[in-house]
């Protein structure tokens, strides 16, 4: 059985960081991602999609991903069911993230915390510049 959910899309709001009562880091956040066909008055589609990530994936989201950016996710599908203090039952789906690459650059202005977390990313790049006009893509 396979269980593999993956990616591209934008973050709809800021990621929340929380820790579980074991101490375990968790972020929640949402992604905005376009359908490849368009509705009959030739609009795009867009499917918001709830995120969750534990551990060292949780902590860099809530460092260097911001609302706005194009992030690419690889996990997996997760439904939830629970009775409500109402007594209706209710159904929850979620992609739990196993990893988490921004795609883009922070936009000018962005919070000082995001722009000196890509400044990190740099670093640790070795040295990479991320403001150097390139495609990615291309041929070397």
């Amino acid at each position: 059985m396979l269980n593999r959910i993956v990616l591209v899309g934008r973050l709809t709001r800021d990621p929340e960081l929380k820790y579980a009562p074991s101490g375990t880091p968790l972020v929640t956040f949402g992604i905005a991602v376009d359908r490849r066909t368009k509705s009959a008055s030739g609009d795009r589609e867009t499917d918001f999609i709830n995120i969750v990530a534990f551990r060292q994936t949780a902590e860099f989201v809530s460092q260097y991903v911001g609302k706005g950016r194009l992030v690419a996710i690889d996990g997996r599908l997760q439904i939830r069911s629970w009775t409500a203090t109402d007594g209706t039952r209710r159904t929850s789906a979620e992609v739990i993230a196993e990893s988490v690459q921004a795609l883009d650059r922070p936009k000018e202005g962005t919070p000082a915390g995001v722009g000196a977390a890509a400044e990190g990313i740099e670093e640790a790049a070795g040295g990479f510049d991320m403001n150097e006009e390139r495609d990615p893509f291309a041929d070397e």
